[in-house]
């Protein structure tokens, strides 16, 4: 072979290869028709690996930055190892998947902008069949109405994580009256999370609160919808317990000092502090001078925090002063799984988590993907089809247990993981404390008037 001939070959091969390689990143969307990826202001690079191109793109959307970030990488983590083990593939159609972010670096935690932003852009790409996500329902509330809008029928939503009942019932008391019609211009529901919502944590915690003896408590929030609500139902739950609610405020996320918000409630002789919000709105200060000013956690005045607090995050950025300190989170622990759940657990910890310990939610997050992937295999290949198919979903035994979605998109007829919640309390590292299901009786009267 003459060395024309030879470097014709091997230009011929680079040229092949570097082809495959833009197909392999884009998922070979170069034919009109084809996938179109989104906005890369927003998403990582489209992935895909099955064979062929993918039909559809579905996307995750979750702060990919900030103190959830360890949580939300591993969510993902999930999502993408389930779909790998589908050969990228639900039913008869090829799934790219795309990670977005609705976080900003200057924000640290999702931003009501990005979230717009991406909401917009899942609206306006044809080529989107899902949306897993999100993590905060402040988020949720933004993108839920856009997607239900969006052409062909709405976007199904699916999120891991939302627990504020407002985006799909309204609690008398804790909703405003616009609730959660405003969430669903089209009449239609297309959002369901597989998060028991806050009338079940609040249970959770009052009832924890009971079981320590504890008899009076002031609850804070941090102004977001999250916060509010989450301490609207830890303020109902309590007083049904007959635990006395000694104050019901906000603390200014911007505040560089909460010592005198805490001598307030010194004041007041609380034995217990709650905190409804984020850890992202500032929580870190506010424990720090919850100690300074109140004791230790582990003292006189304890100091109680929903999942918006419940990461590793909350210990390291507090400075040890969360030590002593107890978190909820809906789910068990994940020693407590068994089954399929743990069987995935250890999947993802010998591969894609390459030892490291697993979040709970990273279960909830395959939970999810399991529930979106499997409507779209048993749907027509259109978002309304998905929708009806993902409303359908009858999960038993599965990853959190058994349940069904009511038409409201909350889980139903549920026993397992999906009703379940966890107390940590804060050492160097979350330490399971407590586990179990709070009382209907208490659950009914965290959402009630």
């Amino acid at each position: 072979m003459t060395s024309r001939k030879r470097s014709a070959l091997v230009a011929l091969a680079l040229l092949v290869a570097s082809l495959a390689l833009v197909a392999a990143g884009c998922g070979g969307s170069d034919d009109g028709g084809e996938v179109e990826a989104l906005p890369s202001s927003s998403c990582q690079a489209l992935e895909y690996d099955g064979d062929g191109d993918p039909d559809y793109l579905v996307a995750t959307d979750f702060p990919m930055q900030g103190a959830s970030r360890t949580q939300t990488e591993q969510i993902v983590a999930a999502i993408r190892y389930e779909l790998e083990q589908r050969e990228w593939r639900a039913g008869d159609y090829n799934i790219g998947l795309q990670v977005c972010d609705d976080a900003t670096a200057q924000a640290a935690k999702w931003d009501s902008g990005k979230c717009s932003q991406n909401a917009n852009a899942y609206a306006a790409n044809d080529s989107v069949i899902g949306v897993i996500g999100t993590f905060n329902s402040g988020c949720a509330a933004i993108e839920i109405p856009v997607l239900n809008q969006a052409p062909d029928g709405g976007i199904a939503m699916i999120s891991p994580a939302n627990t504020y009942p407002c985006l799909t019932v309204n609690l008398p008391g804790g909703c405003d009256a616009s609730e959660p019609a405003k969430y669903y211009p089209t009449g239609s529901r297309n959002y369901t999370r597989v998060a028991p919502a806050d009338d079940y944590q609040g249970a959770f915690i009052a009832e924890f609160m009971q079981k320590q003896g504890i008899e009076n408590v002031y609850i804070l929030n941090d102004k977001e919808a999250y916060g509010l609500g989450v301490a609207t139902t830890v303020r109902k739950a309590s007083e049904h317990l007959d635990i006395e609610v000694l104050g019901f405020e906000a603390w200014d996320p911007k505040a560089s000092s909460y010592e005198a918000l805490m001598k307030k409630i010194q004041g007041t002789g609380a034995q217990a502090v709650f905190l409804g919000g984020l850890i992202d709105e500032n929580g870190a200060q506010v424990i720090k001078d919850k100690v300074a000013v109140l004791g230790p956690n582990d003292g006189d005045v304890k100091l109680i925090a929903p999942d918006g607090f419940t990461t590793q995050s909350t210990i390291d950025e507090s400075g040890g002063a969360a030590r002593g300190m107890f978190m909820s989170v809906a789910g068990v622990p994940i020693d407590s799984f068994t089954g399929t759940a743990k069987e995935f657990a250890d999947a993802l910890v010998a591969g894609p988590l390459a030892g490291k310990a697993i979040d709970p939610y990273a279960i909830y997050g395959a939970q999810s993907a399991q529930i979106l992937f499997d409507a779209i295999a048993e749907s027509d290949g259109s978002r309304t089809d998905v929708i009806a198919k993902m409303f359908e979903a009858e999960v038993t035994d599965g990853l959190l247990g058994t349940f069904t979605f009511n038409e409201n998109g909350d889980p139903t007829n549920a026993r397992g993981a999906v009703v379940g919640f966890t107390m940590y309390v804060a050492t160097d590292e979350l330490e399971t404390e407590d586990s179990y299901s709070p009382q209907a009786e208490v659950v009914e009267a965290a959402g009630a008037a």
